[in-house]
């Protein structure tokens, strides 16, 4: 019998089976409050003013999918998430990548000082500085506007140290190599160190989308007219003024489709996140 088939014995499964019903629990539960949503989003709003439990009864509409269709408000919001959240993720990973580079291969006065400096940036908690942000926006008239939205996000401490980290772990002898063959800093850094590093590129840029995506502090205080607000702000703000004109179900369905571009960006990028957290980026 060889070592590999060894490994799989009967006994081994059997222990390990408790453990896959607990996880299988788990899964469940953390899945019901989206399955209910769901479920929410897809009652008409008359059924759902008697009352909630109807959502396990038929009959089911898109109805509330329809409305948002109709609705200008939604689609605006949607549209300003998606500007700002693409437009901060491209903003991290290119100043992130930048400074990770140069301090993983460059020399250069008080290196390791600065980026002591930057990495205090994960022990500042955003609410500190938030009157003095507010107040420099305010003097360069940034509130209510796209870029004022997405500039506080693009400063990623933690988006610095990934990618610094990640091009350490590149060998250094591509580097030698390179400057062997008269290749200048910025083609080893665009042509060669870049495309090693698109798995932790890619799991950076999901977390800075979905932190964007999500991000209710900053807009709440940035976003003061209805126009600018983003989906997070839009949807709070249907809920606390519109609930019982617009209906649960209609808040429900908006709900779920300001959820989707995060789920369809998840699907399609996932195996880049598993790639860096394996450490298979550099073979």
């Amino acid at each position: 019998m060889s070592r590999d088939q060894s490994t799989y014995r009967p006994e081994t499964l059997t222990a390990s089976r408790p453990l896959l019903w607990i996880a299988a629990l788990l899964s469940v539960v953390m899945m019901a409050p989206v399955a209910w949503l769901v479920g929410l989003s897809i009652k008409n709003n008359r059924e759902l003013m008697l009352g909630t439990e109807s959502v396990f009864r038929l009959p089911y509409t898109l109805v509330n999918y329809v409305n948002i269709l109709h609705s200008s408000q939604a689609f605006g919001w949607f549209f300003n998430s998606m500007i700002v959240a693409i437009g901060q993720t491209i903003g991290v990973l290119v100043l992130s990548s930048l400074a990770g580079y140069a301090f993983a291969r460059l020399e250069f006065p008080l290196r390791r000082t600065i980026f002591v400096i930057v990495l205090f940036g994960l022990a500042v908690p955003e609410q500190a500085v938030i009157i003095a942000r507010h107040q420099m926006f305010n003097w360069f008239g940034l509130h209510n506007s796209h870029l004022g939205l997405m500039l506080p996000g693009m400063s990623s401490a933690f988006g610095v140290f990934l990618m610094t980290q990640f091009f350490r772990a590149i060998p250094k002898e591509i580097d030698e190599a390179a400057l062997l063959d008269n290749a200048s800093q910025w083609r080893i850094f665009w042509k060669i160190m870049l495309p090693l590093t698109l798995p932790a590129q890619a799991t950076l840029g999901i977390f800075t989308f979905l932190h964007a995506w999500n991000d209710y502090w900053w807009p709440l205080i940035s976003a003061t007219k209805k126009e600018m607000y983003t989906l997070t702000i839009g949807i709070a703000s249907s809920q606390t003024n519109f609930a019982q004109s617009e209906g649960l179900g209609f808040l429900s369905a908006q709900a779920v489709f300001a959820s989707l571009p995060v789920l369809i960006v998840y699907i399609f990028f996932q195996r880049h996140i598993v790639t860096a957290v394996s450490g298979g980026a550099v073979k």
